[in-house]
């Protein structure tokens, strides 16, 4: 007698954020997601398209940041295609928590 095992592939929007927070803005040393650089993340079954911001529109590490998003959702089981969309509307605006973290207030 066999007994097979599922096991689900469905990727959820708390692993893809888990991720992101492994990706660290160079310059501040803080990751995207605590940064506020991502606005949203959107999954439909494996693709998960992901709307996100750079510190500053002529930020040196733009490419870097984006590609790395994409590499390490990419990686994620269950994830078929990843799309990183960049946009800045709104401006990037750190939180009154975040400027303290920074030591910016």
């Amino acid at each position: 007698m066999a007994i097979w095992v599922v096991v689900s592939t469905m990727i959820n929007k708390e692993t893809v954020i888990e991720t992101l927070k492994k990706v660290l803005d160079p310059e501040i040393l803080m990751d995207v997601w605590t940064l506020g650089l991502v606005y949203g993340i959107d999954i439909t079954e494996g693709d998960v398209s992901i709307t996100m911001t750079l510190t500053s529109p002529m930020c040196p590490y733009g490419p870097q940041l984006l590609a790395e998003v994409e590499q390490n959702v990419r990686m994620l089981q269950g994830v078929t295609n990843v799309a990183v969309h960049l946009t800045f509307e709104p401006a990037w605006e750190p939180s009154a928590d975040l400027k303290m973290q920074l030591g910016l207030i």
